[in-house]
């Protein structure tokens, strides 16, 4: 199957996505989420992948979802927030119950919407000078891509609540702190170190493995669900405030918000 917006490598029980719109930070338009939901669906129903590694192309993992589309500035002149937000549920479910194990390597930013998608990985290597932000709230949105749900498991819920209120940026050694990511590697070996540890991986008793975290998630699979309907009611909601619409203005204008609670 081809792909405009992300690419699929495939060697042996090794599978790499990669986010591909290079030229826009990885920021995830309509398309993207679209072909991410339908790539990860697949490989649902593919048994001869054990590993897989997801990353992003260029200079960053992703910047988030497309701010631009939000405005209505993206060239299309419209973003359908009811399909988008169908389209994130399924591409996080789809990921989360994958029959493998995923690797998310993270460099530069790793924001927002990307931010969510790469904590419903198995493991996260960050780069040491990679900005992890689950900055939702600088735009007056709440977290979606099931952000609730994958804080809340890394960090529990009174901390959850403060770093989503908080939308700080944190660099790799801040994040694996708090225990937002797995491993902290150098500048510019994220890649490299994920696909070292595939390679452990497909050396390891992966059966038993993927049962196990087949156990766990199903386990949470009702309150994930749950998490990606209310993000997606609410979501819809935010979107009509008077301070999302000041919070995207004031970010492509680049000034300080001007929120009023409304």
């Amino acid at each position: 199957m081809g792909y405009e917006n992300i690419t699929v490598e495939r060697n042996g029980r090794l599978a790499i996505v990669s986010l591909n719109r290079a030229q826009s930070m990885n920021a995830m338009d309509g398309i993207m989420m679209n072909e991410l939901a339908n790539c990860f669906e697949a490989l649902q129903n593919d048994p001869t992948i054990q590993v897989l590694i997801l990353k992003g192309s260029g200079k960053v993992f992703s910047a988030g979802g497309d701010i631009k589309a939000m405005l209505g500035t993206d060239g299309e002149g419209n973003f359908e927030i009811d399909a988008i937000m169908l389209d994130i549920s399924r591409m996080v479910k789809a990921f989360y119950s994958l029959p493998m194990i995923t690797i998310a390597a993270v460099h530069g930013a790793a924001a927002g919407l990307g931010f969510s998608l790469a904590l419903a990985a198995d493991i996260i290597i960050a780069e040491e000078d990679s900005k992890l932000a689950m900055n939702f709230i600088g735009i007056g949105l709440i977290p979606d891509g099931a952000g609730h749900f994958f804080m809340k498991e890394r960090l529990g819920v009174p901390k959850a609540k403060q770093m989503i209120w908080a939308g700080e940026v944190l660099n790799g050694h801040a994040a694996k702190k708090l225990g937002l990511v797995d491993e902290v590697v150098e500048s510019g070996t994220a890649v490299e170190q994920a696909g070292q540890l595939a390679q452990k991986l497909l050396h390891s008793p992966l059966v038993a493995m993927i049962e196990t975290k087949k156990i766990l998630h199903t386990q949470k699979q009702v309150e994930l669900n749950d998490i990606l309907k209310m993000e997606s009611e609410t979501q819809t909601r935010m979107r009509k405030t008077a301070d999302h619409l000041e919070g995207i203005k004031a970010f492509v204008e680049k000034r300080p918000a001007n929120f009023e609670g409304k």
